[in-house]
């Protein structure tokens, strides 16, 4: 519909959010950054619901289906309510173009404003400033991590790219920083508009031991906590934010210890450090650029020893994939990767390429799709070897629809 898949601007999202009467009268929490959302959306939206309130849950890209984008109270939506929303926005948009992304913002958004909602979690798409998402004034704002990402839209520096994500504060509003290390541009944005910044190290911080953990906030405190039940070296830090948020809205939503100890224990989320158990085992991750190829790498490490690592990989062209490489070649023994498709895919000889360049002893099989790469992984590796997919969305799912055909592979189901 639109000249461009991806036109950052809020102008004519607005225009069409005017003409659907969009209004929300419920805590909204909006959350940011580059590594990391998910997690955080995901967790929110557990905790929240083991509080017994009723959440909107709005993520993105999906893997396996569009549905997976709009979760009410732990489920995707059908089919018939989400057409609803698509006919609505068609109607209300008149001459206006949307974009892929801001049409189904404005659908979920319209869906959420209708469902009896207590709470709503949206994830924002890309940045944070001119990102559709940005329509909505968050009560709490989250930013998770500020890492260099998307380049072309955001800039080529931390600072850059952590202005942009500041937009998503408000003025009076809690702010919650979870970058143990942010970026001055996004400080110096939360102090010029007023926002109530949550530092974490500063506002909110965690400890722990290899039995639980605790949360210390600017009032509150949580002891005796389990892990939350999503692998990976970076989670403590993203429940801690989860919990300042929580913390910063407790007299509108207050959430008992035993909500956040059953959310923390019962999340999920695909492809996130997901370990699917079977011989070899395999393990799901969409680490698309380097910041999270290095947490990706970290967890590796901690899964114990495996004789070979078998990796299936493919990145989009506007990914830094020689970053990716550099951060994960040592623990790599074995590469397959295929071409990802769209105005944005790559070539497996390019994505082949990279890899020789970073890791010129590494061995690297050129497959025509995902599924063949799987296929070759998995007669290449012995029993007690393991098989990595990673890289953008849409090898991973291609891979996860692959897996589907050779192995049971858990999918999410409302708790």
């Amino acid at each position: 519909m639109h000249a461009k898949p991806i036109d950052l601007g809020l102008d004519r999202v607005r225009t069409v959010a005017d003409q659907l009467g969009l209004r929300f009268n419920i805590p909204i929490y909006v959350v940011a950054g580059t590594n990391g959302k998910g997690s955080t959306c995901a967790m929110l939206d557990a905790i929240l619901r083991a509080a017994g309130y009723r959440v909107g849950l709005y993520t993105s890209p999906h893997l396996l289906r569009f549905n997976e984008r709009a979760r009410i109270d732990g489920s995707d939506a059908p089919d018939d309510s989400l057409i609803e929303q698509f006919e609505a926005v068609e109607a209300a948009r008149g001459g206006t173009t949307l974009t892929y992304f801001e049409f189904s913002t404005l659908a979920i958004l319209r869906l959420f404003s209708r469902s009896q909602l207590d709470a709503a979690v949206l994830e924002v798409g890309l940045g944070g400033r001119l990102d559709a998402v940005n329509i909505v004034n968050a009560d709490v704002a989250i930013v998770t991590s500020v890492a260099v990402d998307h380049v072309e839209y955001l800039g080529a520096t931390r600072e850059m790219i952590g202005s942009e994500k500041a937009h998503v504060y408000r003025s009076g509003r809690p702010a919650i920083c979870s970058d143990p290390q942010p970026p001055q541009s996004l400080l110096a944005h939360a102090q010029a508009i007023g926002a109530d910044l949550w530092r974490f190290g500063r506002d909110f911080n965690y400890q722990g031991d290899r039995q639980q953990w605790a949360y210390a906030g600017r009032h509150l405190r949580r002891a005796s906590l389990p892990y939350p039940a999503l692998r990976g070296a970076n989670q403590l830090l993203n429940a801690a934010g989860v919990l300042a948020a929580l913390e910063a809205t407790a007299s509108r939503l207050p959430v008992s210890q035993q909500a956040v100890r059953h959310g923390l224990l019962t999340v999920q989320l695909p492809a996130r450090f997901q370990v699917l158990p079977g011989s070899p085992v395999v393990v799901l991750d969409v680490a698309h650029n380097p910041h999270a190829a290095a947490v990706l790498a970290q967890n590796l490490d901690m899964m114990g020893f495996y004789p070979r690592t078998h990796a299936v990989f493919g990145a989009l062209r506007d990914k830094d994939i020689t970053g990716v490489v550099e951060k994960v070649k040592e623990k790599i023994d074995h590469w397959y990767v295929a071409p990802t498709t769209g105005p944005r895919g790559t070539s497996a000889a390019e994505i082949a390429s990279c890899i020789c360049t970073v890791a010129p002893q590494s061995a690297v099989i050129e497959c025509a799709t995902f599924a063949d790469a799987l296929s070759a992984a998995m007669e290449s590796a012995a029993p007690d070897d393991r098989i990595l997919a990673f890289g953008s969305f849409l090898s991973v799912a291609a891979v996860m629809r692959a897996l589907q055909a050779v192995r049971a592979v858990p999918t999410p189901t409302p708790q």
